[in-house]
């Protein structure tokens, strides 16, 4: 069977419904630069909660997209990077960022057009 993400059922939607979460967008671009420790990534992030955020990580690291690695010391260091599937994965979540940026004027302009015809 052919890989269909309008099939609720299908893989592909789960990848689909991962990478396009705004959280998981976020920790990919965060680790554009190399690896970061958990600390770092949520003082970059702002907002995320700290259940968000381990959720998330758990979430790319389940996928591919991320590798956690531990390292003894005390107190024991964790540090997360994106795998090649994950820095495969960046030039689309960093072309979603430029896209956002570019058209936030716009999409501002017709939010406000929206609401006051509400």
């Amino acid at each position: 069977m052919e890989p269909d993400p309008f099939n609720r059922n299908c893989g592909s939607r789960q990848i689909l419904d991962r990478i396009g979460d705004r959280w998981s967008v976020l920790v990919v671009l965060t680790l554009a630069d190399g690896g970061s420790r958990y600390s770092e990534l949520a003082g970059r992030i702002d907002g995320i909660s700290q259940k968000m955020l381990t959720q998330t990580l758990r979430g790319l690291e389940r996928d591919g997209i991320v590798t956690r690695t531990v390292y003894a010391s005390v107190p024991p260091r964790v540090d997360y990077a994106l795998t090649d599937l994950g820095r495969n994965l960046l030039d689309l979540v960093a072309g979603l960022e430029a896209w956002a940026t570019t058209h936030l004027a716009e999409v501002e302009s017709a939010r406000a057009r929206y609401d006051a015809g509400r």
